[in-house]
């Protein structure tokens, strides 16, 4: 199909389904340095820089693909809903499919806005599709199907055609090939900005790539490996994590500080992700009504859902729509990544000895001994300098 990317970021949804033949005529951007990329990686795609200045969509396009932006919606973020100033835009789409009704729209956000609310904003949208006669599914699914990276996120049809869109995302499951937490064999990412009401623990894999910050504070995981040593992963690697070649981001140093490149990649759609839908979208599996179930009677929105045209239903199906074999993370990991830096490990710590979490046994000891080798590596630095002033 011809698709029309809104909120393209860095073109991950673009780049995963022009993996299986869906092209993209037109991107709308309004960040810099993902504009930079974009020109750099999509230069034959024209990039609009404001979705609220389209005043319509070319005639060609048959899909609107969407990530539009989270950070009202996130649980990380301002929690302010869908009526939010950034979230909100997405009311955008529905603007220009009342100029015209695009057969197809695929939308993409965190888990977080089935909750939020009490699924409000969930209501909202739904609706919205609905009164313009659409029929629509949608599903959590997470990337850690494809790649090591711990990230579940709303994948959302919506379609005016006879294609049923169950029957693209409600219908491949597989059942996840989960390591329980080992220490010695395998690696472990976490968050090392959390540590007192909760933390961001994935085993042999990351937990989810996060925005970071718009004007450069990057928020990058620290990994625990099997060695005790403790880093955070190289750019390139996380571009990777994502199902980006490595390096992809790199377009945005010519406008920004180089740490933009997190932001980039926390906000961008996994590839592989992407790919899958796309093949789907060529290829729809029939439906098995036998999923469906009763929508929760507290409003509450579940983790896969339809509507058929007559009434909504919960759907049973997990967030795992295929399970590729993958190396172990330490072996995914190219580069070699930045140990963690005292400062931060001891602020780390501090909020773990203060937390009521429980803690795998031995995390907190080897954090202790990383910290104890990066602070004689401070010492003998600071001895080595005031030799050298002497």
């Amino acid at each position: 199909m011809k698709v029309a990317g809104l909120f393209a970021g860095v073109g991950g949804l673009e780049r995963g389904l022009a993996a299986v033949g869906h092209e993209s005529i037109l991107l709308c951007e309004i960040w810099e340095p993902a504009r930079a990329v974009l020109a750099d990686r999509l230069p034959d795609v024209p990039c609009k820089r404001d979705v609220r200045e389209l005043k319509a969509l070319p005639s060609e396009v048959e899909l609107i693909a969407a990530g539009f932006p989270c950070q009202d919606l996130s649980q990380a973020g301002q929690t302010l809903g869908i009526g939010g100033s950034r979230s909100g835009l997405v009311g955008e789409i529905f603007r220009l499919l009342d100029r015209r009704r695009v057969p197809w729209v695929v939308l993409e956000n965190v888990s977080f806005m089935l909750q939020l609310d009490k699924g409000s904003g969930m209501r909202a949208l739904v609706e919205a599709f609905e009164e313009r006669n659409y029929r629509w599914a949608y599903r959590v699914v997470n990337s850690l199907s494809f790649l090591p990276q711990r990230r579940a996120r709303v994948l959302f049809v919506a379609t005016t055609t006879d294609i049923d869109p169950a029957s693209i995302v409600l219908t491949d499951e597989a059942e996840p090939r989960l390591v329980p937490t080992n220490l010695d064999l395998h690696a472990h990412g976490f968050y090392w900005t959390e540590g007192v009401r909760g933390l961001g623990w994935a085993v042999d894999s990351v937990p989810t790539l996060k925005n970071g910050s718009t004007v450069g504070i990057a928020s990058p995981p620290a990994i625990l490996l099997p060695s005790g040593e403790v880093i955070t992963p190289d750019i390139r690697d996380a571009e990777r994590l994502q199902g980006f070649p490595e390096n992809w981001t790199r377009p945005a140093e010519r406008v920004g500080r180089a740490s933009l490149r997190w932001s980039l990649v926390g906000n961008a759609v996994t590839v592989p992700v992407a790919t899958w839908l796309g093949r789907r979208l060529n290829r729809p599996v029939k439906y098995e009504v036998s999923r469906d179930l009763e929508l929760p009677a507290n409003g509450r929105w579940p983790t896969a859902a339809r509507y058929d045209g007559n009434r909504r239903c919960a759907v049973r199906i997990n967030c795992y729509p295929k399970w590729g074999t993958r190396p172990a993370l330490t072996q995914f990991l190219r580069y070699a990544g930045k140990p963690l830096s005292a400062r931060a490990t001891r602020g780390f710590l501090s909020r773990t000895e203060r937390a009521k979490l429980r803690f795998a046994d031995g995390f907190q000891d080897r954090l202790r001994e990383h910290l104890l080798r990066m602070e004689a590596l401070e010492n003998a630095k600071h001895s080595k300098f005031a030799i050298a002033a002497e």
